[in-house]
């Protein structure tokens, strides 16, 4: 899948945003007045920047406002329907924070089940397509909550939470690229049962379906050398998880916690480029791509 910026953005940093909105919604930290409003505007730059991101990535972005429509099929739908009512929860929830120096609980958990509830069906938009195998796992689904809460507990400053969260997050991660990079071949997808003409012998392309690039093409079809790609998942672990959890144990300085923030942020745009860039469609196999 082509690794467009709009995306990684969205994905990354909405994801720390509900991650941030979803602590705060538990109480965990539980700041008010201008302490909450701090946790506030950097919890909705997040997840509201994110959402804005994502628009860019389509075709019409005036016309969004139409992806709210199809909510009984679509996880997209699902998702900005999750998206903007826990975001006016959560406004309601900070005001009281902020103006009241009150803490309305049962807003704030119904706020954080919201902000998990709208990263869930972000990450459903991808494991439910059976067209991309490395997608389509139960582990797609487990690193989106995870990173969100991860990384949400990380710009908290909540370190004894985020310790265990990026080991495990950090751990699953490994595993899902081990076990990802073979299940495209365990689909048993192939040109013969593409065409359905496997019982007849060796299934090949005659001549390639198109002279020259088209959309499918750039879209759903994108070459990651494999040696590229063992350099990010290099730089992404170790930014996005090892450096935060050894800035973690060595200090308890604020500082300190706002590099191992700023470094797990950098590992986390790495990881969300691999995670499209290594994606293979089953369209590739059309155009002769696998």
């Amino acid at each position: 899948m082509h690794p467009a910026p709009s995306v990684i953005a969205f994905t990354t940093f909405s994801g720390l945003g509900f991650g941030l909105l979803f602590w705060l919604g538990i109480g965990l930290p539980a700041p008010t007045g201008w302490g909450a409003f701090g946790y506030f505007a950097i919890a909705y730059l997040g997840a509201v920047g994110g959402l804005l991101a994502s628009t860019f990535h389509l075709g019409r972005p005036e016309r969004a406002i139409k992806a709210f429509s199809q909510w009984k099929s679509s996880w997209l739908s699902r998702e900005g329907i999750c998206a903007v009512v826990t975001l006016l929860i959560m406004a309601v929830y900070g005001a009281g924070l902020v103006f009241l120096g009150t803490r309305f609980t049962l807003l704030g958990w119904l706020g954080a089940i919201g902000a998990l509830g709208t990263v869930f069906t972000t990450s459903m938009i991808y494991a439910q397509l059976k067209t991309v195998p490395r997608w389509h796992h139960w582990t797609t689904v487990a690193l989106f909550l995870l990173l969100s809460m991860a990384g949400g507990a990380l710009v908290s400053g909540n370190a004894r939470v985020a310790l265990p969260l990026l080991v495990i997050t950090g751990a699953l991660q490994a595993f899902a690229w081990f076990h990802g990079d073979g299940r495209f071949l365990a689909s048993g997808t192939t040109m013969a049962s593409a065409t359905g003409l496997g019982h007849i012998g060796r299934v090949t392309a005659f001549e390639p379906p198109h002279t020259g690039t088209n959309y499918l093409m750039r879209e759903f079809i994108h070459e990651v050398g494999r040696k590229h790609a063992v350099q990010l998942r290099v730089i992404a672990l170790g930014l996005g998880f090892v450096l935060p959890v050894l800035l973690l144990l060595v200090s308890g300085n604020l500082w300190i916690a706002v590099l191992a923030a700023i470094s797990h942020v950098f590992g986390i745009l790495a990881l969300r480029w691999l995670f499209f860039a290594q994606a293979e469609h089953v369209v590739g196999l059309y155009y002769g791509k696998r």
